[in-house]
């Protein structure tokens, strides 16, 4: 159990716990400047956005540990899956309580974007560690 906690488990765990921390914090802050003073969502939101971001770091642990040595076929099996899952669980949201028309959407939007920014700032990493070789 160490070996898995000490080779991908804490970095997981503490980039999720910063990820959510940060997208809370601004939401709330989001909001507050508003005027609203409660999230008008509640608390389903909350859970939404932790089982979103876990989405988002079973993604970044797959581009780290697929063994793809091509980064954009590599990223192409991870972004096809993790969206899709994204999207069903969008879609299971119905059953809870009624989505925005823009609810496709907008998982679309931002989850592409983040994916996209991750990549970028991975290849970049990557270049720049190749060249310190």
């Amino acid at each position: 159990m160490k070996k898995i906690w000490d080779k991908w488990l804490r970095e997981s765990l503490f980039i999720y716990c910063a990820i959510y921390t940060f997208v809370t914090i601004l939401n709330s802050v989001l909001y507050l400047i508003q005027g609203y003073r409660d999230d008008p969502s509640g608390n389903w939101h909350e859970l939404t956005r932790a089982v979103i971001v876990l989405i988002g770091i079973v993604a970044y642990e797959m581009a780290k540990n697929l063994p793809i040595k091509n980064l954009f076929i590599r990223a192409i099996v991870v972004y096809i899956p993790t969206m899709a899952l994204a999207f069903g669980f969008v879609w299971l949201n119905q059953f809870i309580e009624p989505l925005a028309k823009s609810a496709y959407r907008d998982i679309f939007i931002n989850y592409t974007s983040l994916f996209l920014l991750v990549s970028v700032i991975a290849i970049i990493g990557k270049i720049i560690k190749n060249r310190k070789k």
